[in-house]
């Protein structure tokens, strides 16, 4: 069994009356220190895919586990848990404090695990440095750039020494340039400390970076090559 693991997952949702169904019956395996890929149009299940396997959503059947744990025999109290311990994640909206400095809003988990606060606040400049904002620890993040912003949900998301980090369309708010240093740094903490991904994405130069590469479509998941990625439904961003 992979460190992820779905089995005849299917999941939807109430719309105008009736039941929109998002993913069927869908069975996928991923191995630790993979880079994988979900690509896919616009309402394909993406999201809630990852949503799912970051135990943030319920399936309505099927069995969704990390290292072997069955997410669906937890409660809320021991999911959040779970994912404080193995779990990283980056959003497209970055979803920071706002009145939390960089500093502030990466060592936040570490609060939650009771780190006591030495520790944590030096953990949190750590992976600042880490993803180049040594110099703006102290800032909130509207004084920050959106790739500064992403960089410190980045450090955020591997406060914790994750084993998995979810993204969930992390280059849709940045600009060509800063979307190739983002999926860089995912790349070489994938390289260099074996952290598994599992990044949605509509932009063909992510998919670059797969070492797997997966596409959604009307709730159905297939494996495809990247250079057999679709053109008309994965957009050049």
């Amino acid at each position: 069994m992979g460190i992820i693991s779905l089995r005849s997952v299917a999941k939807s949702y109430a719309s105008a009356g009736t039941r929109l169904r998002v993913l069927h019956a869908v069975d996928l395996e991923i191995e630790p220190g993979e880079f994988v890929v979900a690509a896919g149009p616009s309402g394909s299940g993406k999201s809630t895919l990852l949503n799912l396997i970051g135990g943030l959503d319920h399936p309505d059947s099927g069995t969704v586990r990390i290292e072997g744990v069955d997410l669906g025999r937890h409660d809320d109290r021991s999911l959040a848990r779970l994912r404080n311990e193995k779990l990283g994640f980056v959003f497209q909206s970055f979803h920071l404090i706002p009145v939390l400095t960089a500093v502030e809003n990466v060592a936040w988990p570490l609060f939650l695990k009771g780190m006591e606060r030495r520790r944590r606040v030096a953990r949190s400049k750590e992976l600042l440095a880490r993803v180049g904002l040594a110099d703006h620890m102290r800032r909130i993040p509207a004084r920050l750039s959106g790739g500064q912003r992403q960089r410190v949900a980045i450090a955020r998301a591997l406060a914790c020494d994750p084993k998995i980090v979810l993204a969930d369309e992390p280059t849709g708010n940045l600009d060509q340039r800063t979307a190739v240093e983002i999926m860089e740094l995912f790349a070489s903490l994938n390289r260099d400390d074996s952290v598994t991904f599992v990044v949605s994405t509509h932009d063909r130069r992510v998919v670059s970076y797969a070492t797997r590469c997966l596409y959604l479509d009307e709730g159905t998941l297939a494996e495809t090559p990247p250079e057999a990625m679709p053109h008309e439904d994965v957009h050049h961003a």
